[in-house]
């Protein structure tokens, strides 16, 4: 079943607040019935600002607030008094979440780190007062700028998930059974494709209380990248790892075929991804003794390095954390 509490897309409309206009104000007492301009500038409206949170794993509560609308700035007073400024409107999202224009789909930024402040949306700046535009030859100015208008736009909030190492392989191929093996996670696990439909996050123990993160990404079906199956979906979980385990079953027909098909949805997604750090598991390995997994080694792929491993006995665990540690601290 996919669990209804990931969410790792939303479209948000964000609505900044107008800048507040500068006074046009000209200072007057009982003992001065002609002084010189004093009207104060607008404050600022307020803008949409993202914070990335640490504790967070999911948009979910954004799921529901499709709305943000942010305060406008006060106008400038007398005596340079300048107007309050709007109220900011702080959204807290979980690492890994890239901010897109709706429209345009550009990458604004992303958000990587606990604490990292990002505006997505900026309010319109205050007006300056008419104190600013005194001078020798206009020395009562009676005018002021107005503020500037807020901006009205639909932004695209989306999670990539954050982790040391992703899974990579087909529907059914054992992943969820090898995260449940080498970490604390459940999974659902079960005998049919695409148990697996949002990304599942584990901490592997390792030596000296070390650890490191693994992601258990839904299955890869071949034209994936170009949306079929779970399709782009998923594929953006992957860009995030810094390390590539494929997995594929020891009953497959052609191993050899099957890491090329992965390997050629992730080029067409995105050919960076060939460049990360791979390593290959042949899984269900207690189905075959020691003879055949020489045999079949002759008929591996030749540039990456591989294992045979067997998540319910536990064969090779051990060497498969060991080696992924390895590629970790190059």
């Amino acid at each position: 079943m996919s669990n209804p509490n990931f969410i790792d897309y939303v479209k948000i409309n964000c609505r900044s607040g107008k800048g507040g206009a500068g006074s046009a104000h000209l200072f007057r007492d009982k003992w001065n019935s002609k002084g010189g301009p004093d009207g104060g500038d607008g404050g600022d409206g307020g803008s949409v600002i993202l914070v990335g949170n640490a504790q967070l794993w999911t948009l979910l509560h954004m799921k529901y607030r499709k709305h943000i609308i942010c305060e406008n700035g006060a106008n400038g007073g007398k005596e340079r008094l300048t107007g309050k400024k709007g109220a900011d409107q702080i959204i807290e999202v979980p690492l890994g979440t890239v901010a897109k224009d709706a429209e345009t789909g550009e990458v604004l930024f992303e958000i990587t780190e606990d604490g990292q402040r990002e505006v997505l949306l900026p309010g319109g700046r205050g007006g300056q007062g008419n104190w600013h535009f005194k001078s020798a030859s206009n020395q009562t100015p009676r005018y002021a700028q107005p503020g500037e208008p807020g901006r009205d736009e639909w932004k695209i909030l989306e999670l990539k998930v954050l982790a040391d190492v992703g899974l990579v392989g087909f529907p059914n191929a054992g992943k969820s059974t090898l995260l449940a093996s080498i970490t604390a996670a459940k999974p659902a696990i079960a005998n049919y494709p695409f148990t697996t439909l949002t990304p599942n996050l584990g901490i592997v123990p390792y030596r000296d209380y070390k650890s490191f993160v693994v992601a258990d990404i839904p299955g890869i079906i071949e034209g994936a990248s170009e949306g079929k199956g779970l399709g782009h979906r998923f594929l953006r979980h992957i860009e995030r790892n810094a390390v590539l385990l494929f997995l594929i079953p020891a009953d497959s027909n052609d191993i050899k075929k099957e890491y090329e098909i992965l390997l050629e949805e992730l080029r067409k997604f995105n050919p960076e991804m060939l460049y990360k750090d791979r390593l290959l598991a042949i899984s269900k390995a207690d189905m075959l003794d020691a003879e055949l997994m020489e045999e079949m080694r002759t008929t591996l792929p030749k540039d990456v390095d591989a294992l045979f491993i067997s998540s319910v006995s536990g064969f090779n665990l051990d060497k498969l954390k060991d080696k992924l540690w390895v590629i970790l601290n190059r």
